[in-house]
């Protein structure tokens, strides 16, 4: 998608490790314009499938899942990273951050995510795919059917995308890094 290329290009900074910081327009400040154009085209990627459901886990990818939500006229699910004792039928599972170093659990209610549910997961960033596979898991536990996976930005030098891909996932991402080597960005 070109709008976003052009904005990673413009706003992003690389730091060392591997780590693209795009917290001005998509994951701390939001562009709610380029948000709104990002959320389009996710439809418009996914537009052959059967969604009743979009899903992601908090806290990045609620605000891109919330726009393709909204256009697909869909209820919006997010796995919380810390379980709540009000929690009725939980479902959880447990997710590595690369960010953040560790792994926590995450939940959602059995009684959101159901067998009838055809479900669209959205995220900020695959990197190694962590997230994905929570959310798989979470999805298969409550027996619904993924339908694909969509990220804002794919950083294409991970195993993520390939590992979710071998597995027949549909997956899109508007924006693939190919390489951040000496701090610098190369889109694909």
């Amino acid at each position: 998608m070109k709008e976003l290329k052009e904005r990673i290009l413009s706003d992003g900074k690389c730091f060392p490790g591997g780590i693209l910081k795009v917290d001005n327009f998509i994951n701390h400040q939001m562009d709610p314009k380029l948000m709104r154009e990002m959320a389009l085209e996710l439809v418009r990627r996914f537009s052959a499938h059967k969604i009743n459901k979009v899903i992601t886990i908090e806290a990045s990818g609620i605000a891109p899942a919330i726009m393709v939500g909204f256009y697909l006229d869909v209820p919006v699910l997010f796995a919380k990273k810390k379980t709540p004792s009000t929690m009725e039928n939980m479902l959880v599972t447990e997710v590595y951050s690369f960010t953040k170093n560790r792994s926590y659990s995450v939940c959602v209610s059995g009684d959101y995510l159901t067998k009838e549910d055809h479900v669209l997961f959205i995220d900020d960033f695959l990197a190694n795919g962590n997230a994905a596979i929570g959310i798989i898991d979470l999805i298969n536990q409550a027996g619904a059917t993924l339908e694909g996976m969509g990220f804002l930005i794919e950083k294409g030098f991970q195993k993520g995308g390939d590992e979710l891909r071998s597995r027949g996932i549909h997956v899109e991402s508007l924006a693939i890094i190919e390489s951040l080597d000496n701090c610098t960005i190369t889109l694909k």
